[in-house]
């Protein structure tokens, strides 16, 4: 069975951290194992430089059509009976994916049903005592921050857990695969040279940490499995050049040497100095312990314990309900946690009395009612990791979270938006997307997913190409079975005000089906890391991604994160403005910043059953509608519907608008555009996928356009000396309209293989206020 991992390293955690958002080319058919070792840091690097949008197309029918299953299954069995026979043929089965050849690296499973894995998901540790961890015997009845287990490791990984591990590895496939993919990992990492310093203007060297707290990872980890001291030689030779002791410079010869103006820096650092003084401690000798200590506290304990106290370098710790405030809060934690007991100046426990009560009053409320991060679907990686690594490093260390993990009510829904989030193409990836992931994976629902009960959450991230790393070997919980689709509703529609999106789609497990993401919600309150897009949306279907994002600008421009007041800088730079998304513009003007739109959806309610197979009923939809009009500046009333016809195979958007500007009708996408001689149908064609686009009941003169994704030339400048991204290979497609009232319906039709031009559908017009469930039938 090809894998559905790279054994490679895992920077590359989300295929969508380039800039861009759609494939302009059909990748070779059958690459797995997805990409060979020593390769990724390269592609991972190249990927991040890239301006132009690219996203995952796949070949359809690429994948074995085999079972995965050697195992007799059983049917009739339900419930409990169920759950013991899919969690004791875990190793019968193996990996769920049977690999995949997408450059976005999302797993293929086979086309098959076997009702004994693919069942209800569930924990099932009383039948299944050999794949169970065993109980923590550190159990304090009266837990304190500053009062750790005896033993080491303490962070996240006890030595109870060590010791079980080599039994779990045998038992289960997953944890097989994953160990001998960190091993692969810590071979390609080691003869490389110590990551060199790099300043990356005020993006600071967050890079560097984050790639040396990923090196630090693999390393410390491979040397507990084999007590081999060559790797806790590469790991000190890795600690020595961070902390400016090598053959080489590694920043300035200062307190500032780990950049605590850019505190994220400083924390991610800290935190890799923690883990690899933790989880070798035994193999350190005292002058190493000294010197790894002495300069964890000089430049990051030190320089964080000023932070609190000073708003230039601590501003996250004020009211910031974001990613900064996880991963500076956690970063901290994790260093005064691995050293308490050890230092004599105090300030472990100093840090301790200040982060957590912190965390729990921001990181932790970073989490919305509906369970939507609430910065940016890529923003939720480094939030949730920063979160979970402090909450995990606290219950192992000292024996409680403090209430980091329910002081938000609604925290434990963070998965099924990480969940829903996910196309078969990539994420709906709507605002900025982040610097280069490294050591942040999507492996925090692992973690969720055992402290909140979710199953699903660990069935899901288990076949997800980050999985393999060192956290994922200890927050999986082996008696886990079932298959995270069976029963999953295939919408899920999240109704915060701040964040208002929608997620409808027509499998779990094709990975050429039927994607909407659609989001509508406020455009103030995401750590300005948002667009000015409400209505905007993108579509997946047939392997590949039709409308979809920018993402994000250049973090290095002239005030790129000034957007709190509509004339900020950050709205002159096209992938942030309105005409860099996929929705409506009036006058070509920006979207008012403080909209408050208000939304209406509803679904059939269709869940996927046991099998990957799934034959969506021709009665099966769902729709979402936005009021957009408070985002309008000369509009009287705008609303926008997206719905999914003809049993999921074709989607209509239409837009109810009276507008007293000019309409301009915007999607971006890397497909070639064909506009017919009527100028109201296009075929957009990538690779060998075609889909074509029609505007129903066309008003008037209203025809199909194509142009760059680039600025109008009457846009207001850009900064003094500032130029904007391009944006390769994107074509916008375009209507246009003069003011005056209208419905703009336009029909997308993936072209799917066996079917017919009759096949297709042509709905009623229906206003958007009266759509309903049955209403284009």
């Amino acid at each position: 069975m090809a894998s559905p991992y790279s054994n490679t390293p895992y920077d590359q955690v989300s295929p969508n951290e380039s800039s861009g958002f759609l494939a302009t080319r059909r990748p070779k058919r059958h690459i797995s194992n997805w990409i060979k070792f020593g390769i990724p840091l390269l592609i991972a690097v190249i990927i991040a430089a890239v301006l132009g949008g690219v996203l995952g197309s796949r070949a359809h029918n690429n994948h074995s059509s085999s079972t995965s299953s050697g195992a007799s299954t059983n049917p009739s069995a339900t419930g409990e009976v169920a759950a013991s026979q899919a969690a004791s043929i875990k190793e019968a089965v193996g990996l769920f994916p049977t690999g995949t050849d997408s450059q976005y690296l999302l797993p293929i499973y086979p086309s098959t049903t076997n009702t004994a894995a693919f069942t209800t998901p569930t924990f099932n540790p009383s039948n299944n005592a050999s794949l169970a961890w065993p109980k923590d015997p550190f159990q304090p009845s009266n837990p304190s921050p500053t009062s750790v287990r005896s033993d080491r490791p303490r962070l996240i990984a006890p030595s109870y857990k060590w010791q079980a591990l080599p039994q779990l590895i045998q038992n289960d496939p997953y944890l097989k695969f994953w160990n001998d993919t960190i091993f692969g990992n810590a071979t390609a990492y080691y003869p490389l040279p110590p990551v060199v310093y790099h300043m990356d203007g005020s993006s600071g060297i967050l890079d560097n940490a984050r790639e040396i707290k990923m090196r630090l990872k693999a390393f410390s980890y491979v040397y507990r499995m084999t007590n081999d001291t060559k790797w806790v030689d590469r790991a000190f030779l890795e600690l020595q050049n961070a902390a400016g002791n090598g053959t080489a410079s590694f920043g300035p010869d200062s307190q500032d040497r780990w950049n605590p103006t850019h505190f994220l820096d400083t924390a991610e650092f800290t935190a890799a100095f923690g883990y690899a003084y933790d989880w070798l401690y035994d193999a350190w000798n005292d002058t190493q312990r000294e010197q790894i200590r002495t300069s964890m506290v000089f430049y990051g304990l030190e320089t964080g314990l000023n932070a609190f106290s000073n708003s230039t370098t601590g501003w996250w710790a004020d009211n910031i309900e974001g990613n900064w405030n996880c991963v500076c809060n956690g970063g901290l934690t994790v260093g005064a946690l691995a050293i308490l007991g050890d230092d004599t100046s105090g300030i472990a426990e100093q840090i301790l009395g200040l982060t957590i009560d912190n965390a729990k009053s921001n990181c932790a409320l970073a989490v919305s009612t509906d369970g939507t991060w609430a910065e940016t679907a890529n923003y939720w990686y480094f939030g949730t990791t920063g979160h979970a690594e402090m909450a995990s490093s606290l219950m192992t260390a000292t024996g409680s979270d403090y209430d980091l993990l329910s002081v938000n009510t609604n925290f434990n829904l963070t998965g099924l938006f990480h969940m829903y989030v996910t196309g078969p193409g990539s994420l709906f990836s709507y605002g900025d997307h982040g610097p280069n992931k490294f050591s942040t994976t999507a492996n925090s629902i692992l973690f969720y997913g055992d402290q909140f009960d979710h199953p699903e959450y660990i069935l899901f991230q288990r076949d997800q190409h980050d999985a393999p790393e060192p956290w994922s070997m200890f927050w999986y919980d082996p008696t886990v079975a079932g298959a995270f689709w069976d029963d999953m509703p295939l919408d899920h529609f999240f109704d915060n005000q701040l964040d208002q999106w929608g997620s409808m789609r027509s499998s779990w497990t094709d990975e050429n089906a039927l994607y909407i993401g659609v989001k509508a919600g406020q455009l103030l309150g995401h750590q300005n890391h948002n667009d000015l897009d409400c209505g905007d949306f993108v579509i997946d279907a047939l392997g590949t991604r039709w409308a979809g994002e920018l993402g994000s600008g250049d973090y290095l421009s002239t005030n790129y994160f000034d957007g709190d007041t509509q004339n900020g800088d950050r709205w002159l730079y096209y992938r942030k403005r309105t005409e860099g998304q996929n929705t409506i513009l009036v006058n070509q003007a920006n979207q008012n910043v403080n909209a408050a739109p208000t939304i209406k959806h509803d679904t059939s309610n269709t869940t996927q059953g046991s099998s990957t197979v799934l034959d969506v009923p021709s009665n099966s939809t769902a729709f979402f509608t936005a009021d957009l009009t408070s985002a309008y500046n000369d509009t009287t009333s705008f609303k926008r519907g997206i719905r999914m016809l003809n049993g999921r195979k074709q989607v209509l958007l239409q837009d109810d608008i009276t507008a007293s500007g000019s309409i301009m009708w915007r999607m971006h996408t890397n497909a070639s555009v064909a506009i017919d001689s009527s100028g109201t149908s296009a075929t957009l064609t990538i690779g060998d996928q075609t889909l074509q686009m029609q505007i129903l009941n066309a008003p008037s003169g209203a025809t199909i356009t194509q142009g760059p994704a680039t600025r109008f030339s009457n846009d207001p400048p850009l900064p003094p000396g500032q130029v904007d991204q391009p944006n390769p290979g994107v074509t916008v497609v375009m209507i246009s309209l003069p003011a005056g009232t209208y419905s703009l319906q336009v029909l997308f039709n993936p072209q799917w293989s066996g079917m017919s031009a009759s096949d297709f559908v042509t709905p009623p017009s229906v206003p958007i206020d009266s759509w309903t469930l049955t209403s284009h039938n």
